[in-house]
């Protein structure tokens, strides 16, 4: 799997939010999006799914754009949105029969690929139950659940461990760092950026709706001059530079 962003700006109304963003992201990496509320992370993302169109520039998934082969392109991309969004009146169960149907996926491998999810998060009881029975955790739980039983090869998670405790959250980073090895890519933000430097390959910095850096830990380090600094570090540099040019 290979994602191109190419030239790309998009917004809301033909108000741009990001302007003439440009990076890859090739199979098997995770790369981080950060950045400050407001810099457009939502925005950029939110285009790559096909969620807001591009006002210019093009987003290429396989050299496949989503004009060309709209189920090509959205067959390749799992999402999980910084709120759960699930419907009240149907079971977990249901929720997993839906993504079945989605993903023209049978509802027999789904369920196997569902069982050691289920069991990992505590939630092998509660496929009769209804959301109006879960916790923010559990919810965002069964959202992780339904992405990564597509096997979809483009993973694109915002802000994904809000409302889970520090054992779902450990397991979920295991989650990701395994399903990389059979070549998924996976694009996330977060504010907790401890997490991010231990998950990710590289990072993806974006600030007031330009892409001001990328690269590994040590490119950034480099970009900045800043010798064995940490991401945090790096961010609070990158945040600063953007007062400085206001």
């Amino acid at each position: 799997m290979k994602l191109v962003v190419e030239n790309l700006t998009s917004g809301y109304r033909n108000v741009p939010v990001i302007n003439n963003v440009n990076f890859e992201i090739h199979s098997g990496e995770i790369v981080g999006l950060v950045g400050l509320n407001g810099a457009g992370k939502s925005t950029l993302l939110k285009t790559i799914l096909g969620l807001l169109p591009n006002q210019s520039g093009q987003v290429l998934i396989d050299g496949i754009s989503i004009a060309e082969d709209h189920q090509k392109y959205a067959s390749q991309i799992a999402y999980i949105p910084e709120t759960p969004i699930l419907y009240e009146e149907l079971t977990l169960k249901e929720h997993l029969e839906m993504t079945a149907l989605g993903y023209q996926i049978p509802m027999k491998t789904v369920m196997q690929r569902a069982q050691p999810l289920l069991k990992k998060f505590r939630l092998e009881k509660k496929l009769e139950w209804f959301p109006t029975h879960f916790s923010k955790g559990m919810k965002q739980k069964v959202m992780i659940i339904c992405a990564l039983v597509t096997d979809a090869q483009l993973l694109i998670i915002d802000e994904p461990f809000l409302g889970l405790d520090p054992l779902a959250i450990q397991q979920f980073t295991d989650l990701l760092k395994k399903s990389t090895v059979s070549g998924r890519s996976i694009i996330f933000t977060t504010h907790i950026l401890a997490i991010a430097e231990d998950l990710c390959d590289s990072f993806l910095l974006l600030q007031k709706g330009q892409l001001v850096a990328q690269g590994d830990l040590n490119q950034l380090q480099a970009i900045y001059n800043l010798q064995k600094a940490n991401l945090n570090d790096i961010y609070m540099t990158m945040t600063k530079t953007g007062e400085v040019n206001d």
